[in-house]
């Protein structure tokens, strides 16, 4: 892994976490002032059955729907297993383990470590899906398999 200069944590519910849950932690997260980069982990939840009997047939779970997070709609395409977020300081990091606090207390346990878990350098899938990049949230976030860029919020606080 390589070296990065801000602090990374890993929010992990015991179990996966259903659309209104996500959108309501991920509206508490966006209001705290810090968190550089964060990233949604979980098995795809693809449009179409990928393989089986049903192959090419619409696969209706109904996780897979839009989420409205700081104003904007967006497709959750995972069910979220896991939750990677970047932050400016470590100062950032009780703030975020209030808001798990609160959407989380009365449904379930959950568990919090600090560590290295985004990539902060041009990585060769980066630099072979997009060229050379001048955003550099972007940086290590890209998934082979996918056909979109990664989802970068720009809306107020």
């Amino acid at each position: 892994m390589t070296e990065t200069k801000y602090p990374q944590l890993r929010i992990v519910p015991t179990r996966f976490l259903n659309p209104e849950t996500t959108e309501t932690l991920l509206g508490k997260l966006y209001t705290i002032d810090g968190i550089r980069r964060l990233v949604l982990n979980g098995p795809n939840l693809p449009a179409t059955v990928p393989y089986g009997p049903a192959r090419g047939e619409i696969n209706d779970n109904t996780n897979r729907r839009i989420i409205k997070v700081c104003g904007e709609d967006y497709l959750l395409h995972v069910q979220v297993g896991a939750i990677l977020i970047e932050m400016e300081t470590a100062s950032v990091i009780p703030h975020v383990k209030a808001a798990c606090d609160e959407v989380f207390a009365d449904k379930f346990p959950y568990g919090i470590t600090e560590g290295i878990y985004m990539r902060s350098n041009m990585t060769t899938t980066d630099y072979a899906k997009y060229g050379i990049v001048d955003d550099e949230r972007i940086l290590g976030m890209s998934d082979p398999k996918s056909k979109q860029r990664p989802v970068i919020l720009q809306g107020t606080k």
